[in-house]
């Protein structure tokens, strides 16, 4: 492989250094974090640090016919970052460089391959935010962000990572170079061709420079915990919530299972005896106190059998890190369920309408059980995004299949409610049939003319999304 042709020619653009081959780093770069997905052996993994690289490897790539996978840190969790056998894997993580920040315009210019807690602590030191916070913030890059059009804990406020694209430097699998957008705080001109390519997982084009809008700095946000004795009353509260008016700047789900993974994997103190915890702040300043109390009198209308607030930033960041730590304890717990190395976790993503929550937590309740699987309930409810984590013996065929036998069923319930099969994960691999399903067979058809128009050859990222 490594006198190939094409090898050859890739070294010749980007330097061997960029261009690697080594079987060990192959087989890292075979996958995201989506467990139970399909995974090639890429053929080689390259390395570009300008546009114009990329360039090279997309028309190098072409011309061999050999199909171009993009991929950022691979934090992903629909497999949207997984290899096909034989494929040039097209690593953005080299272009890493902040290149603007603009107080005045407040937007912030960057490569694909700047992470994204790095820009929100670089736009933070001028005052600003950049509110997009997915929950590998600390290592998922900006990227593959836009290429998920990824979420986070502050979306129930400020929204998912598309409401802050203004313009995109895009690679086409023709190997030119497409910039989108503006950077004026207006602009309607033409087709919305920024948003096309946001979410579009890379199969429309490669991302190599991104422009996003950014926010004043928020004021200092007050935190409170709402304990309750069921998960569906807890997802009650949440409808109330929104019912009264109040904006919460972050509103979380976790429930007992999440509690006590959590709780096992880094000891806080959390009240495992609990089925659902609420975590709640606002940001809205000198009303925050009693923007608070509103929630926590919501809250308690609604069954809840303790609510407490923060008493300090320190306490606040406290019950915020245990948040972030749901995903990692849910892998130690099943880790811990199914020894050896076997455990998995099959990772729904699923948005319904507010007033729809309480149903699809009591639905996921009975898929557990006539699935008779272990399935946690974490995420940002909110907006009605919730992340069933289904937790499967790798070794044992009918564990796994019971567990994609719940993931179906989670996915039809969400639909039935009037939900959508992804809130911020992408489609990927991993939902690509119920995709299909929720956008109805003048959707797909609408999808694959716009992929066949970009990228005739179905090269770019093939197998995903459609």
């Amino acid at each position: 492989m490594p006198g190939t042709p094409l090898i050859t020619e890739l070294r010749a653009a980007l330097g061997a250094d960029a261009v690697l081959t080594d079987p060990d780093l192959l087989r890292m770069h075979q996958r995201d974090e989506a467990d139970l997905c399909a995974a090639g052996t890429p053929a080689v993994v390259v390395r570009p640090r300008t546009t114009e690289e990329v360039v090279a490897v997309v028309r190098a790539a072409a011309g061999h016919g050999v199909p171009v996978v993009p991929q950022g840190a691979r934090t992903g969790l629909a497999g949207a970052a997984n290899a096909v056998d034989g494929a040039v894997v097209l690593s953005m993580v080299a272009m890493d460089e902040i290149r603007e920040i603009d107080p005045v315009s407040r937007i912030a210019v960057v490569q694909p391959g700047v992470v994204n807690a790095a820009l929100a602590r670089a736009v933070a030191e001028q005052g600003l935010y950049y509110p997009p916070d997915p929950g590998s913030w600390e290592s998922s890059t900006i990227g593959g962000n836009v290429s998920t059009n990824a979420g986070g804990m502050c979306c129930v406020k400020y929204g998912v990572t598309t409401e802050y694209v203004l313009g995109l430097e895009v690679v086409l699998a023709s190997g030119e170079v497409l910039r989108t957008g503006r950077r004026t705080a207006k602009g309607v001109a033409g087709y919305d061709l920024t948003r096309l390519f946001v979410g579009s997982e890379g199969t429309l084009g490669v991302i190599t420079e991104v422009t996003v809008g950014l926010r004043p700095a928020p004021e200092q946000s007050l935190t409170l915990v709402a304990v309750f004795d069921s998960v569906a009353s807890a997802g009650d509260a949440v409808a109330r919530i929104a019912a009264q008016g109040l904006t919460p700047s972050l509103l979380e789900l976790l429930d007992r299972t999440h509690l006590s993974a959590i709780e096992a994997y880094r000891p806080m103190g959390l009240r495992t005896d609990a089925e659902a915890l609420l975590l709640a702040a606002v940001d809205t300043g000198v009303r925050a106190p009693g923007d608070l109390a509103r929630i926590g009198e919501v809250c308690t209308a609604a069954g809840a059998d303790e609510v407490y607030a923060a008493t300090d930033a320190v306490e606040a960041a406290a019950l915020l890190q245990a948040r972030r730590l749901a995903h990692p304890a849910m892998e130690h717990f099943a880790a811990r369920t199914y020894p050896q190395g076997n455990g998995g976790l099959v990772i729904d993503d699923v948005a319904v309408p507010r007033a729809a929550l309480a149903a699809l937590l009591d639905g996921v309740a009975r898929i557990a059980v006539e699935c008779d699987v272990p399935i946690g309930v974490v995420g940002h409810a909110g907006d009605g995004n919730m992340h069933p984590n289904i937790v499967v013996d790798r070794a044992d065929p009918d564990s796994v299949a019971r567990g994609r036998r719940a993931f179906d069923e989670i996915m039809r319930l969400g639909l039935a409610l009037g939900g959508t099969c992804t809130g911020e994960h992408g489609v990927g691999l991993l939902k690509r049939d119920w995709l299909a399903e929720e956008i109805g067979p003048v959707g797909v058809r609408v999808h694959q003319a716009i992929k066949s128009a970009l990228d005739p050859a179905g090269l770019l990222n093939p197998g995903k999304v459609l």
